[in-house]
């Protein structure tokens, strides 16, 4: 049987790559109009499916897809690699689901601030919208009062 050298399998792992970027960014532009805390996660889990390896060979320290390796083994029942490659793809996923997390409590607040600023900011340019505009004649001054010298406002 013929091996893969190490340039071939860097190949591989270069079209499969540039393959799962493609597909990763298709699934972006198909769940682009899902509700954001719906879409987001989708979206993580498909880079997680499509970006998490699992080793095949322990003796070459060789990887592969998880998510190919476990389609391979369910469908042509030919190797033992399932279980470890659906273990790899649960720890992967709750990895990133836990960063996803953090991420997540951290961008909450700032954006909620972000959102009440935006507010106030939209209330007092209605509240200055509504107001009487007293500059229609910028030029107009005030008639001075007879005998008295009107001294220019700074």
């Amino acid at each position: 049987m013929d091996t893969m050298t190490e340039n071939d399998y860097l190949t591989a792992w270069g079209l499969y790559a540039f393959a799962a970027l493609g597909c990763l960014l298709v699934w972006w532009r198909m769940t682009r109009w899902i509700w954001r805390w719906l879409r987001e996660p989708l979206q993580l889990l498909m880079a997680v499916l499509l970006f998490s390896p699992t080793i095949v060979d322990p003796v070459k320290t060789q990887f592969a897809p998880a998510v190919a390796i476990t389609a391979l083994d369910l469908v042509l029942k030919v190797g033992n690699n399932a279980w470890r490659a659906i273990s790899d793809l649960f720890m992967y996923t709750m990895i990133a689901f836990a960063v996803y997390l953090v991420f997540v409590l951290i961008r909450w607040p700032i954006e909620r601030a972000a959102n009440a600023r935006r507010e106030r900011k939209a209330a007092v340019d209605a509240a200055l919208a509504a107001e009487p505009d007293d500059d229609d004649e910028p030029l107009r001054r005030p008639a001075p009062v007879s005998g008295m010298r009107v001294e220019p406002r700074l």
